[in-house]
């Protein structure tokens, strides 16, 4: 039995009741559908906002971040008035000002191997709104083990993609990606940036799929992969083919519950503390700049991007990015004692690897890279 919609919502909806497609009973289809958004960020903002708008009579957001400076540039639900607060309640707040006739559930932890089912099993379809492999691994397993849809988007820089993967009547992520990316490979959007506008696209189409799947009208991205290229204003589609060996969605499936997905991703699903390697070979912002401050000899190595010295840059460093420094190892010298920094840590962590495994053994990592030098040792030196 479908609810049925009061006067004001008649109002409130009164656009699409005008819809041959949706009408009323589809209006009532949605009041009594429930999705669950994982993640309030770029993609899950918009996604959130439309499905608000939109009527979805139950909607659950999982996160376990805060609101912070930088999220503002492309994550549209968030404002100032929220600064610090729990991305859910945030939200939430946003929502049920947009559209008080809805149900907001939140769910302020990460979403794992150990809550996931439990936290999805009251929702009709999830839409992914993650920015790491190990979750969206995650949130299609769960996907393909509960058998419901999985509205998929991603995005870097200028280009983004979309796809439902419901494994019912097609293809699943699996069957798309049987195999995470080597670690490192795939710089994430805090490593090489967003155009703030593009998780807005993206998530739009998100919602698109996710309502038109509730509705049951049109043609839903089942076995189709939407790329978007926001530079070329280009929309191009793969077809998607159902893998009969996938390990999870096949007839004879190796995957029947849920796995350690950090340990097959081989990196973290969710936030540790970023720039932190351990085991000795970090070195903190104040310790570094005491050192240099007595003299010693400490040959500072700065892999980030080129256009990043333009922010913010320490003086007397070498620079060589770090796509380019297995290639140019020859130019450092091992005897020499050496911290590597980038923006945050993560992409000198990757370098200090990469310089142990060829011999280097006087080297550290600066804990928090170049941001935290500004905020702990050079107040002057902007955050980015």
């Amino acid at each position: 039995m479908l609810p049925d919609l009061s006067r004001a919502e008649i109002l409130r909806y009164s656009r699409h009741l005008l819809i041959p497609d949706v009408g009323l009973q589809g209006q009532r289809k949605l009041k009594a559908a429930s999705v669950l958004v994982i993640g309030t960020g770029g993609l899950g903002s918009p996604v959130a906002l439309y499905l608000a708008a939109a009527g979805v009579g139950r909607i659950g957001l999982v996160d376990y971040d805060v609101v912070d400076f930088s999220n503002l540039q492309r994550q549209v639900i968030h404002g100032m008035s929220h600064m610090g607060d729990l991305k859910v309640d945030s939200a939430r707040s946003r929502m049920l000002d947009l559209n008080p006739d809805i149900r907001v559930d939140v769910f302020n932890e990460p979403f794992t191997s150990e809550n996931a089912l439990r936290i999805a099993q009251d929702y009709d379809l999830l839409i992914d709104g993650t920015d790491n492999f190990p979750t969206r691994y995650l949130v299609n397993d769960v996907c393909v083990l509960s058998g419901k849809p999985n509205v998929y988007g991603s995005i870097f820089r200028f280009d983004g993609q979309v796809s439902v993967f419901d494994a019912r009547r097609g293809p699943c992520y699996r069957c798309l990606f049987p195999e995470p990316p080597p670690p490192g490979l795939v710089p994430s959007c805090a490593e090489g940036g967003v155009l703030g506008v593009l998780p807005g696209t993206i998530g739009t189409l998100q919602a698109t799929e996710a309502l038109k799947l509730l509705l049951g009208i049109g043609d839903p991205l089942i076995g189709k992969l939407l790329l978007y290229n926001a530079l070329e204003m280009s929309f191009e589609f793969v077809k998607l083919r159902k893998n009969p060996k996938c390990k999870i969605c096949s007839p004879q499936p190796e995957i029947t519950k849920l796995i350690d997905y950090e340990a097959f991703c081989g990196v973290p699903g969710h936030d540790h503390d970023e720039g932190l390697v351990g085991d000795g070979w970090d070195i903190d912002p104040a310790e570094l700049a005491e050192s240099l401050r007595q003299g010693r000899e400490v040959r500072l190595l700065d892999v980030r991007e080129p256009h990043e010295l333009e922010i913010s840059q320490l003086e007397g460093a070498t620079l060589i990015p770090l796509g380019q420094l297995a290639a140019r190892l020859s130019e450092l010298d091992t005897t020499e004692e050496m911290v590597i920094f980038c923006k945050a840590g993560t992409r000198s962590a990757r370098a200090l690897d990469l310089l142990v495994s060829a011999g280097f053994r006087k080297v550290k990592n600066l804990r928090g890279g170049i941001n935290a030098w500004a905020r702990e040792v050079d107040p002057s030196m902007p955050v980015y």
